[in-house]
C-alpha cells in the first residue's frame, strides 16, 4: 500500500525518540534526519523533504517542546500539522458554476487513467444527485471514444460525441445540448499524449478559451513518482490547472507525488484514486492523508464509506455482504485501521473467500437470510450441500454475521473502537 514503507521508517525515528525521555536538540535533529531520508526514499522531492524538516526543526526545538512532559508526543503533533500544511490543510472541493452547467476539463498524459477517472468523477456526482454528461474529446486515440462510451454505460450516464469532429466543434455542441438536456455537470475527457508537447498544449489551450470551464483537472499517475510531480509543474505553468487527481495510490507507489504536488505546484490534490473499480475515487483529506502516513489510520474515510454503502434498514444477509463488497477490497479496508498497516504488510487477504461466502448465502432462502437465528442444524447442512462447502463454513459465517451486526450498531454512533469482523481465516 501506498506510504507503506515511509509510515515504517517514520514510526522508528518516533519510537526512538520516545525511548529518550527528555529530548536535547540533537535528538530531534539526528530523528528529523532520518525521517528527510525516509522522505527521499518515498521519491518525495528534495526541496521540499528538506524544507519540510527545517519547519519541524525550528518549532521542535523550542522550549515548550523540550521542556514539556511528553517532548516526543509533542514533536509527533509537530510533524502531523507540518504534513497537513505540505498537502494543504484541508479538503478542496469542486467549485460549482452558480449558472449550470459547470464545465471541468480533465486532461494528463496518456495512461494516466485520465479516461477512467472522468467516468469515476461522474458516478461520484451522480450519487451526489447531479446529472453529469460525458464529453469524449479525445479523438486520436484509437478507442477512446468507445472506452468512454463503455464507462458511460456502466454508471448510467450520457456520453456525448461527434465521432472524430474537431474538439472544439465538440465541446462547444456539448454545452448547447447539456443545456437543453439539463445536465448540469459537464466533464471533458481530451486528448492524452506520451510525453508533453506543444500540440496538445495548444489544443488544450483553445478547449480552455472556448468552455472557460470552473475547473481544470490534471490526472496524475502516482506510480511514476517525480516524474508524476514534474508532469504537473509543467501542466501548470501552460494550463494554470486548478486541481490534481492523483491515481493508483492504492498500489505500491511509494507515495511522495501525494506529498510533493500542492508545494511545488501550488495547486491541490483534489480526489485520489484507490482501486480500479469506478467507485474508487476518494476526496483527498490532508489531515487525513497525514493520519495514515504516521501510522494512525482513517477511521474518518472507513465510516464514510460504510454511510455511503450501507442500507441503515437492510437487514438481509446477502445484501449486507454485497454492502460490504462495494466498500473495495478486504486489504483496502482494514489498512484504514488505526496500526493496522504494518500488521498486514505480508497477509495476502484474498478477496474470493468474499465470493465463497456469498455462494452460501445464495443457498440460503430469503427467510433465512433475514432471519439467520432460524438456521438449525437440517438447514445448515442443506446451505452447506447447496454451495459446496463444509457445515463448519456455515456456522463461521453465522458467526461473522453476528459480528458484523455489532460493527454496523457501531458505525451508525460514530464511534471509531470498533474492531472490524474477519471474513478470512
Amino acid at each position: 500500500m501506498a506510504f507503506e514503507s515511509l509510515s515504517e521508517k517514520i514510526s522508528a525515528a518516533f519510537k526512538r525518540l520516545k525511548s529518550k525521555g527528555k529530548l536535547t536538540e540533537n535528538d530531534v535533529k539526528t530523528s528529523m534526519r532520518e525521517v528527510r531520508l525516509a522522505l527521499l526514499e518515498a521519491d518525495v522531492n528534495y526541496k521540499v523533504a528538506k524544507d519540510f524538516t527545517d519547519k519541524v526543526i525550528e518549532r521542535a526545538i523550542g522550549t515548550q517542546v523540550m521542556e514539556s512532559l511528553t517532548p516526543a508526543q509533542m514533536v509527533v503533533k509537530i510533524v502531523n500539522e507540518e504534513l497537513i500544511n505540505l498537502m494543504g490543510e484541508e479538503k478542496n472541493q469542486v467549485k460549482f458554476s452558480s449558472k449550470p452547467p459547470t464545465i471541468i476539463l480533465m486532461c494528463g498524459l496518456q495512461g494516466s487513467g485520465k479516461t477512467t477517472h472522468s467516468a469515476k468523477l461522474a458516478l461520484k456526482f451522480k450519487k451526489q444527485g447531479h446529472r453529469p454528461l460525458l464529453v469524449a474529446c479525445d479523438v486520436y486515440r484509437p478507442a477512446a471514444i468507445k472506452q468512454l462510451q463503455i464507462l458511460g454505460n456502466q454508471i448510467g450516464v450520457e456520453v456525448f460525441e461527434l465521432g472524430n469532429k474537431p474538439p472544439r466543434e465538440i465541446s462547444q455542441k456539448s454545452v448547447s445540448y447539456a443545456k437543453d438536456h439539463g445536465n448540469d455537470v459537464i466533464i471533458v475527457d481530451t486528448a492524452g499524449r506520451l510525453h508533453i508537447d506543444e500540440d496538445l498544449m495548444n489544443e488544450l489551450r483553445d478547449l480552455k478559451s472556448v468552455l472557460n470551464p470552473q475547473e481544470i483537472l490534471l490526472v496524475v499517475d502516482a506510480m511514476t513518482g517525480q516524474d508524476a510531480v514534474n508532469v504537473a509543474k509543467s501542466f501548470n505553468e501552460l494550463l494554470d490547472v486548478t486541481g490534481v487527481i492523483l491515481t493508483k495510490l492504492d498500489g505500491d507507489t511509494r507515495g511522495g507525488s501525494a506529498l510533493s504536488v500542492k508545494s511545488i505546484t501550488g495547486k491541490p490534490i483534489k480526489f485520489i484514486g484507490t482501486g480500479e473499480k469506478l467507485e474508487n475515487l476518494e476526496d483527498f483529506h490532508p489531515d487525513r492523508m497525514a493520519s495514515r502516513i504516521l501510522g494512525m489510520g482513517d477511521v474518518l474515510t472507513l465510516i464514510e464509506d460504510a454511510a455511503a454503502n450501507f442500507n441503515k434498514k437492510e437487514d438481509d444477509l446477502k445484501n449486507q455482504m454485497l454492502q460490504i463488497k462495494k466498500m473495495g477490497p478486504l486489504k483496502s479496508i482494514l489498512t484504514k485501521l488505526p496500526g493496522m498497516d504494518k500488521h498486514l504488510k505480508d497477509v495476502d487477504i484474498d478477496d474470493k473467500i468474499m465470493d465463497r461466502t456469498y455462494s452460501i448465502i445464495l443457498s440460503m432462502t430469503n427467510e433465512e437470510r433475514k432471519k439467520p437465528n432460524i438456521i438449525n442444524p437440517s438447514r445448515k447442512k442443506r446451505i452447506a450441500n447447496g454451495s459446496g462447502v463444509k457445515v463448519e463454513d456455515v456456522n463461521r459465517l453465522l458467526k461473522q454475521f453476528e459480528q458484523m451486526q455489532k460493527v454496523m450498531k457501531r458505525f451508525k454512533k460514530g464511534i471509531p473502537g470498533f474492531r472490524f469482523p474477519k471474513f478470512f481465516k
